[in-house]
């Protein structure tokens, strides 16, 4: 396995044969950048050096992987003579398991904010994830993303890889003699001591668990300010995970396979590879010790009767082999034994644009039989584009694992400024079931009081301008009111609201006469500021009346006198 970081491994002719036949299959579809070489062995085109411009100057040798490749795009490939390649899988391959996918996607968009220079995809952390350990075995993870039991690679004890004298004690591996590769993404202790990142939030580096071993895997390949953008550097960072060209070209054909589209597919299901670097009969890269057998009884010889004379000796019968014993079925986890959703009292969602929403969403998991399932994993999503709402922090997507009481609540909705109606939507990640849709709403921000903020007098002379602009401030129950919708329009007389013909007016971005305004805002102290005012040649005392979302009103009246002598 990979991320045996600081030893060479020794390469087996094996490993060389398959690679090659596998890769030259792939050179016209899979990796991109790929050419074939005269020998029938891949080349990137870039540069294949192992990245040792950094500080701990690393390589992993050429450690055990998964050597099956993803489905060609020509339907029949032509193996090289006198080699097996590596099984060439169908489109289940395209499927990931949810948590996995999850970790993957999570550490993503961690790299984004942290080393946004990076340009880390999260397919090439799937891709390595299934070259590494078969997406942690088709997803056996629990609710937190941590293996049912531990994916250890071979032990490094010299015998076939490199020597690696124990440096963990045995907390991770379980060998207090000597090092072995540990979970999904199959770092070695002696890297995981300054690679190992908390993925989960949960206060530990562990490196069964999928979360925290994704993110570190993002940061290791992210290191020495490498950009996943650049073929080259990409490559640099591949072959410092596994110094193989064997290696590089299979991750690269698994990265381009999963850039074209995956799905999600429950926990446990994910398809498992069957071949790997130094063993091409199919044998796991982690063996299961088989199960003892026991001894056949030895035939006992007849006595002789009582008679005195003696019968002959049967012949003995060959024992029959004893079989395997089926190993015990492996329990449900709680997900598989969720059935259905049901709400858990959550009540009505209604918030004011830019407010956050006093309700919150929960949910339940139970069986079949109504019993509440804990330590779930509940997606919640905001659907579609209709709203710019989101969860506290910005995300639209937010997954809860579920208390004892198989309670899951979201976090805190936020709106946005759009109004109306959007949906979120509950699911159980890992099940494929119904899920719940909570509809939400998003009422505009409203202002029951406007106030002038000067009471200097608005006088003009026929034909001039106003020396002063109206300015008015907005609140709620008290509160500034910012970003309310408002009108203001000059009208007839205080019984007639509608536009006056004459008086005092607005000019619009040509020039024009208006004297009606729409789609104002108050800014974020709740104060609106209006254009210039200008007069024509009528005198009089006029009125302008500015109208806000919610229903306060403000009349402002004008006057226009000619100038006195």
């Amino acid at each position: 396995m990979a991320a045996h970081f600081g030893r060479r491994l020794r390469k087996g002719a094996a490993t060389t044969a398959v690679a090659a036949a596998a890769v030259a299959a792939l050179a016209a579809s899979q990796a991109p950048g790929v050419s074939t070489d005269d020998a029938g062995r891949q080349t990137t085109g870039a540069d294949a050096a192992p990245d040792a411009t950094g500080g701990d100057g690393t390589a992993t040798g050429n450690s055990r992987y998964y050597t099956d490749l993803p489905p060609l795009d020509s339907p029949n490939p032509s193996p090289t003579t006198g080699t097996t390649p590596p099984v060439v899988t169908g489109d289940a391959e395209a499927g990931i398991p949810a948590t996995v996918l999850d970790a993957y996607k999570k550490a993503e968009a961690s790299l984004r904010d942290s080393k946004p220079g990076c340009n880390l995809p999260w397919q090439l952390l799937a891709a390595i994830g299934k070259v590494e350990s078969g997406q942690a075995r088709g997803g056996r993870v629990d609710a937190g993303g941590t293996t049912y039991s531990p994916i250890l690679g071979p032990v490094l004890n010299g015998n076939g890889f490199a020597n690696i004298s124990d440096t963990d004690h045995g907390l991770y591996d379980g060998d207090s003699t000597h090092d072995r590769a540990v979970g999904p993404m199959q770092f070695i202790p002696s890297t995981w001591a300054w690679a190992g990142r908390d993925g989960n939030g949960d206060g530990k580096k562990d490196p069964n668990n999928v979360y925290d071993a994704a993110l570190a895997a993002g940061h290791y390949l992210c290191r020495f300010d490498h950009d996943m953008s650049v073929q080259a550097q990409m490559n640099a960072s591949i072959l410092s995970y596994n110094n193989s060209t064997a290696y590089l070209n299979t991750v690269l054909s698994w990265l381009e396979y999963y850039r074209k589209g995956t799905h999600e597919v429950p926990d446990g299901t994910g398809a498992l590879p069957s071949h790997n670097s130094d063993d091409t009969s199919g044998a796991s890269p982690t063996p299961t010790p088989p199960a003892p057998s026991r001894p056949s009884p030895k035939p006992s010889t007849p006595k002789p009767g009582d008679g005195g004379s003696t019968s002959p000796s049967p012949k003995p019968s060959t024992p029959s082999t004893p079989s395997t014993p089926s190993p015990s079925p492996t329990p449900p986890t709680p997900t598989e034994t969720v059935d259905h959703l049901e709400d858990a009292d959550t009540a009505k969602l209604t918030a004011t644009a830019g407010d956050t929403f006093a309700q919150k969403i929960a949910v339940r998991t139970e069986t079949k039989a109504g019993k509440a399932v804990a330590k779930v994993r509940v997606r919640f999503t905001i659907v579609g584009d209709a709203t710019d709402a989101t969860f506290t922090g910005g995300e639209t997507v937010a997954t809860v694992v579920t208390d004892s009481a198989g309670k899951a609540t979201a976090p805190a909705l936020v709106a946005g400024e759009k109004t109306g109606d959007f949906t979120v939507r509950a699911t159980a990640v890992g099940r494929v079931m119904a899920g719940l849709d909570y509809t939400a709403t998003v009422t505009p921000r409203q202002a029951d009081t406007l106030t002038r903020t000067s009471d200097t007098a608005l006088t003009c002379v026929p034909g001039g301008e106003f020396a002063d602009q109206v300015e008015v401030k907005a609140t709620y129950k008290g509160a500034v009111a910012d970003k309310v919708a408002a009108t203001a329009t000059l009208i007839k007389s205080a019984d007639d609201a509608t536009e006056n013909d004459k008086g005092p007016y607005f000019k619009d971005a040509d020039g024009k006469t208006v004297r009606t305004l729409t789609d104002l805002t108050t800014d974020a102290d709740g104060v609106l500021k209006l254009p210039k005012l200008y007069a024509d040649d009528t005198t009089g005392t006029f009125l302008l009346r500015i109208n806000t979302t919610g229903g306060a009103t403000l009349t402002v009246e004008l006057k226009v006198a000619a100038a006195t002598s």
